[in-house]
């Protein structure tokens, strides 16, 4: 694994040179897959050139302290941007409309969320190249049991410029996180998206293990 993490940090570096890109924002989700996605390109870019985003939405305060635990752990900066009040927005002129079920709306609401955040990011990303004087791209952080599930939002988290750990399995970025030195109460926090209060595995309805597998 630390041939590949060689690997990954080279094609990154020989990506932006030959694509003359400058920085990466990512969304911080206080779980491992943001967390090594940031240790990735900190190593990668330098911390100088990362920008982290929190977008809190009705989210579990504890998922914001952790991810300015990562921020500081790995120097980078970190914004927040608090999409409370944009989703509300959205909620009441959708419930004035006055004709869907609350199972119709809870499984949209959730969904909204990640869109919302992509939209976001791509905001930022637009905003920080201006402001730096070189493109600044989105990463996205979803790993390959994800992806093989299909576990993510159409036009949300699904969207990225650059994907790093698309091709690697849960165990694979646990491992991954090891060498980069993510804080243990990060990398093996139980996955959970923050959308709701359901684990990632109680969701599926299955273990990531088995997934592997």
């Amino acid at each position: 694994m630390k041939d590949k993490v060689d690997d990954m940090i080279a094609f990154i570096r020989n990506y932006y040179k030959s694509n003359n890109l400058k920085g990466i924002v990512i969304g911080i989700s206080g779980g491992k897959d943001s967390a090594v996605s940031a240790a990735l390109f900190t190593k990668a870019l330098g911390c100088e050139n990362v920008v982290g985003v929190t977008m809190p939405c009705h989210s579990i305060s504890k998922d914001r302290g952790d991810a300015l635990l990562i921020s500081k752990h790995f120097g980078f900066e970190m914004i927040n941007v608090d999409l409370t009040n944009p989703f509300d927005t959205y909620k009441k002129e959708i419930d004035k409309l006055g004709y869907f079920t609350s199972e119709e709306l809870n499984q949209s609401d959730t969904n909204l969320k990640p869109r919302l955040r992509m939209s976001t990011l791509y905001y930022i990303a637009a905003l920080y190249s201006n402001l730096k004087g070189g493109t600044y791209i989105v990463c996205g952080n979803g790993n390959k049991c994800e992806e093989f599930v299909g576990y993510f939002t159409k036009g949300g988290d699904s969207v990225a410029d650059i994907k790093p750990l698309s091709n690697l399995k849960v165990s694979e970025v646990i491992e991954l996180g090891e060498i980069l030195g993510v804080p243990h109460e990060v990398l093996y926090k139980t996955p959970a998206d923050g959308l709701t209060p359901q684990s990632d595995e109680d969701k599926l309805g299955v273990k990531y293990s088995d997934i592997e597998k």
